[in-house]
């Protein structure tokens, strides 16, 4: 946190700290901490992080809570699929499927599940549904949140981005007029590829994964669902828009998951020129121009 004097008053400024780690000299010190901050703050290439308001504070701490319930009741699920597993029990791979499977089998009287682990399997099955009404809830609350911001409403137009996609990029981005480009933000997301090169010789590798993981895993998770829309559209023979012919021309050619990562750097992107120019999505806005 760096504050800067203007007309007698102070102007709090946040630094990006991984940029500001490098001014340290020597031993981590406050005397050395202070000095870094002071070389970074004289750079241009290093701008401010924007400071976020309390009602985007509220949304990204909604976003870590119902993160952090999503992955106890995932770890509940795997325990019990252990569990049961241990007895002969084959129970299929998906949370839906998976608990359904288990209630059959708790259900029978002559299962294969131990008497004195009856209880024990009731009071898991009931800890998951209570994740899972906790989990609806706040879900519930983000909505209320945002139901009248109109970026969230433009976001909600493009394929592969839900409520959770669009007001967690609404939080944490805060201001997208702060990219230069489309490339900017899908770059501080962590999609862009991984750079390596040196004179003539350019290298394009795997994307760097140095931005907001969560953010990214929302994206990769959006891309994929718009994957499976499209291709179970065209096996029945629905006309696709040019995005999402474009993301199965790419699945064909590369395979899946790099077909995802591509489509979620694209939506990215779009997302970019969705909120900067205010405009509505058209998924055949090459052709339209």
């Amino acid at each position: 946190v760096l504050a800067q004097a203007v007309e007698g008053e102070y102007e709090v400024r946040l630094l990006p700290p991984q940029y500001v780690k490098a001014y340290v000299r020597r031993n981590k010190t406050d005397r050395a901490d202070a000095s870094a901050l002071l070389e970074a703050q004289r750079s241009q290439d290093i701008q401010a992080v924007p400071i976020k308001t309390e009602a985007q504070q509220t949304i990204l701490q909604l976003h870590r809570v119902r993160s952090q319930w999503m992955r106890t009741r995932t770890a509940r699920i795997n325990s019990l699929r252990g569990c049961l597993r241990e007895f002969g029990m084959a129970i299929p791979v998906g949370a839906r499927s998976g608990l359904t499977r288990v209630r059959e089998h708790l259900a029978l009287a002559d299962s294969a599940i131990p008497p004195a682990l009856r209880p024990i399997v009731h009071d898991m099955l009931g800890e998951i549904a209570e994740l899972d009404a906790r989990m609806q809830s706040c879900e519930r609350q983000l909505t209320a949140l945002t139901r009248e911001d109109p970026v969230i409403t433009q976001l909600l137009q493009i394929p592969g981005i839900g409520p959770l996609t669009a007001t967690a990029m609404r939080a944490a981005v805060v201001d997208v007029h702060r990219f230069r480009t489309a490339r900017h933000l899908a770059s501080w997301i962590g999609l862009t590829a991984r750079e390596h090169s040196s004179g003539n010789t350019r290298h394009l590798g795997r994307i760097d994964k140095r931005g907001d993981v969560y953010l990214r895993t929302l994206l990769i998770h959006g891309a994929r669902a718009v994957l499976l829309a499209a291709r179970n559209a065209l096996a029945r023979g629905r006309p696709l828009d040019r995005l999402r012919q474009w993301a199965l021309d790419v699945q064909e050619r590369r395979g899946h998951n790099k077909a995802a990562v591509a489509l979620a750097n694209k939506l990215a992107r779009i997302a970019w020129v969705t909120w900067k120019h205010q405009r509505e999505f058209n998924g055949n806005w090459a052709l339209a121009r």
